[in-house]
């Protein structure tokens, strides 16, 4: 799995990319949004990894630009990653294109958790009865 991390505190990407080696999953990182941008114009990954409040750019400006343009990464599962408690953060990230949101400190089992759900959703939406 080839994972981009858009986050711009360096601590948080290097707990969660340890995280993701022990599953033997290599992680990109970008420390802002449009770096993130850039980068999945140029590369497919599998998974995008989001914070919200960064400079500059914002993770929900940024999942908008990345759901509304051509390119291999339109339709990439994306898990905001936020320290973020508003009562309606998860229905806002869902609305410009999120697929899951989980909660800063990352736990391990929280983000594995998150990307067993959309393994599972794939799987699903790839099943078609004739």
């Amino acid at each position: 799995m080839h994972v981009l991390f858009v986050e711009d505190d360096p601590m948080n990407r290097r707990v969660v990319k340890d995280m993701l080696r022990v599953v033997g999953t290599e992680m990109a990182e970008a420390p802002e949004a449009e770096t993130g941008l850039t980068m999945l114009l140029g590369t497919a990954y599998d998974l995008v990894l989001m914070d919200l409040r960064m400079p500059g750019m914002d993770g929900l400006t940024a999942i908008e630009l990345l759901r509304g343009r051509p390119g291999p990464n339109r339709q990439v599962p994306v898990i905001v990653v936020t320290a973020d408690m508003a009562p309606d953060l998860k229905d806002r990230c869902l609305a410009v294109g999120a697929d899951e949101v989980i909660v800063k400190p990352v736990a391990m089992a929280a983000l594995l958790d998150a990307i067993a759900r959309l393994a599972s959703r794939a799987a699903e939406d790839e099943f078609v009865l004739d």
